[in-house]
């Protein structure tokens, strides 16, 4: 049977990150992954140019039952640690907005890094390697994969949650962490679309492919400043898929259309130089005329001239403007979800090496941990940030007798 230092399930941003720098200290690393290729997530991330981190990374862009498991990892392996790698490779990159670094030309340059620095550490990587058992012989672990055993002293697991399964997304980490006897968090899809029930979806779908600045509130409070986007199934965009991980089913979220404009003070300067203006008009130089034409089709703007709105009838407009309420009907669900919010419970996981408590020799890293960062990169350096406090603290196997 062979025999390694460490064997890390997943061959994705945390496993091949872990797996380097472990394997850089020195460790025998074997990396096993069911895919053709590795970083599958990685390549098609950030529209195929890899969000790879956020100027901006703290732990309040992380969403946790235990807010404060993430600040350790995250202070010990920074963001500009992961950019002074890209720079080592001289991947160009470029900002593209609050903070979101993006490749200039390929994900696939993340991947080449990553691998790049397996080799360095001289890590095996083994694709298209289903593991089908894992049982705990003394301080062993012994891992059956397509049909033959493996063991290893340490196991990490960074095999990810359950977004996008059209990408080989499995429950296999809940499950594992289940078998010996840690407890997970419910799971539900994170940064995903909602979608939309059937009478506004109706009246809205006209409207598909228009986005919009906007700034959309959860009903505990949250908000982000971003844009909307209209699709045929219901809203997306930036400021969507954020407030989607605060959102609770049954729950309205608030969408300021509007953002920053003072529509008193427009009305009153438009009803000055155009009395005679129509509303729709008027509004069609603040949003696009699709959106202004469909709020008066759905009864929200009346037709009338700006000479004939009325106080009320003004702060009425206003308030469905700039407060509009929406009940989504749902998400989109696994299926287009960036990221999974819940899963291995962190308390049972030690903060500075992801070990668990009570099983010795047992990590776990990246989206299958319950963290779950903001979009825009902030996801992908918390793989980084856990893969490196995990291959630090991995210990080599003892010696034989």
């Amino acid at each position: 049977m062979e025999k390694f230092d460490a064997i890390v399930i997943g061959a994705g941003a945390a496993g091949l990150f872990c797996a380097a720098q472990a394997g850089q200290r020195g460790l025998r690393v074997l990396v096993l992954d069911n895919g053709k290729k590795a970083g599958r997530k990685i390549l098609m991330s950030g529209g195929g140019r890899c969000n790879f981190t956020n100027l901006y990374t703290e732990p309040a862009a992380y969403l946790s039952h235990n807010p404060h498991f993430c600040k350790s990892a995250l202070a010990r392996f920074t963001q500009w640690d992961f950019i002074a790698l890209v720079q080592k490779y001289q991947i160009a990159y470029h900002e593209k907005t609050l903070g979101q670094l993006f490749c200039d030309d390929s994900a696939q340059q993340i991947i080449d890094l990553l691998l790049a620095e397996c080799e360095l550490g001289t890590v095996t990587v083994r694709l298209r390697s289903e593991v089908t058992s894992v049982e705990k012989q003394g301080e062993e672990f012994v891992v059956t994969v397509n049909g033959k055993q493996v063991s290893t002293h340490s196991l990490i697991v960074a095999c990810g949650g359950l977004s996008m399964p059209g990408l080989g997304a499995t429950p296999f980490g809940y499950r594992l962490a289940e078998q010996f006897g840690l407890p997970v968090l419910p799971t539900r899809a994170a940064l995903v679309p909602f979608t939309l029930h059937k009478p506004l979806l109706a009246e809205l779908q006209a409207l598909s492919g228009v986005a919009v600045p906007a700034t959309v509130t959860a009903q505990n409070g949250t908000r982000f400043a971003e844009n909307i986007l209209f699709t045929h199934r219901g809203l997306s965009g930036p400021a969507i898929l954020q407030i989607s991980s605060y959102w609770q089913p049954g729950e309205y979220v608030s969408i300021n259309l509007l953002p920053g404009t003072d529509l008193a003070e427009f009305f009153a300067v438009q009803r000055e130089k155009h009395p005679n203006l129509s509303l729709r008009n008027a509004l069609a130089k603040l949003l696009p005329k699709r959106l202004v034409e469909c709020l008066q089709t759905m009864g929200d703007l009346p037709d009338v001239a700006l000479n004939q709105l009325s106080k009320a009838a003004q702060q009425d407009i206003t308030d469905k403007l700039q407060n509009w309420q929406v009940q989504p009907n749902g998400t989109e669900g696994y299926r287009t979800a960036e990221v999974t919010l819940g899963g291995m419970d962190t308390l049972a996981l030690s903060s500075k090496t992801m070990e668990a408590r009570d099983v010795q020799g047992l990590y776990f890293i990246g989206e299958v941990t319950d963290v779950t960062g903001w979009l825009g990169g902030y996801n992908f350096q918390w793989a980084w940030s856990s893969a490196w406090a995990c291959a630090q603290a991995l210990p080599f196997a003892p010696a034989e007798c």
